[in-house]
């Protein structure tokens, strides 16, 4: 395991206030956190807080996360707090050692490229059977997904357009078909989402393009072009990875086997 400076937080930082943003990502997290462990409701409420906070960047990779502080923020008890993160290392997000304080987990780089690889092929496939088997309502209803994704674009809100993103990727999985193939994509969980908005957050120079493959990939099913459907699919998860890739999140250690993902202290939009 490799060696990093972690920096204590007093608290989770608070949300973005858009009712709809919160609709969206309490809904994914809640389907998500449920699928993983059914567990009390209260313990599943501070997990979507704390588990959004480390996806849309607001607690980095290697933030402290205090449990007593954190119970006071929550006005409960330390148990439910310590059964949420524990429920959060179960997907990745949180690393609890023996006699330290839990933090937000770092992803190594070789991590990322294997996910990706996983995912890229899912949504390949996912990509084919919404081609060959999907209704002509089911992918219809793909349609009204890009209005919002419009909107959150073009008002440069990155957690709102993620969000909306989110909500057509998991569209697509309940339409193609395949109850395995969806229950694979789910197993990727949260950890998943975390990389994907920062992808999204480091490319917003591609904003406008992943906005224009989005609407291609509609069309491709709508044509039932399953060529061109897999082809966008493929491109839009590549650069994905790409710009994590070649981004200053990316830090090599002294061994090449030890290169960690990891945000900056702080970042000033250039």
């Amino acid at each position: 395991m490799f060696s990093y400076k972690t920096r204590e937080r007093a608290a989770v930082p608070m949300a973005n206030e858009d009712q709809s943003i919160k609709t969206n990502s309490q809904r994914e997290m809640a389907r998500i956190l449920e699928a993983s462990d059914r567990t009390n409701p209260r313990v599943t409420s501070i997990a979507q807080s704390i588990g959004c906070a480390i996806i849309e960047g607001r607690l980095q990779p290697g933030d402290d996360l205090n449990t007593v502080d954190l119970s006071k923020q929550f006005q409960t008890s330390r148990t439910p707090v310590k059964e949420a993160l524990l429920l959060l290392e179960k997907e990745g997000l949180v690393t609890i050692p023996p006699y330290r304080r839990p933090f937000v987990t770092q992803v190594s780089l070789e991590e990322v490229r294997e996910i990706y690889q996983v995912r890229a092929n899912l949504l390949m496939l996912t990509a084919e059977l919404i081609v060959n088997t999907a209704s002509d309502e089911a992918i219809a209803s793909l349609r009204a997904f890009l209005p919002p994704l419009r909107e959150m674009a073009a008002a440069h809100d990155v957690d709102g357009a993620f969000w909306a993103s989110v909500a057509f990727r998991t569209r697509e999985a309940e339409i193609c078909g395949n109850r395995q193939v969806k229950r694979i994509l789910d197993s990727l969980g949260l950890r998943t989402l975390q990389l994907r908005h920062l992808s999204m957050k480091l490319g917003q120079t591609h904003a406008e393009q992943r906005l224009r493959d989005r609407e291609r990939l509609v069309s491709a099913y709508e044509e039932r072009d399953v060529s061109l459907a897999v082809a966008l699919t493929r491109t839009m998860v590549k650069r994905s990875l790409a710009i994590i890739e070649q981004s200053e999140h990316v830090r090599l250690k002294k061994d090449e086997s030890q290169v960690a993902l990891i945000s900056p202290v702080q970042h000033t939009p250039s």
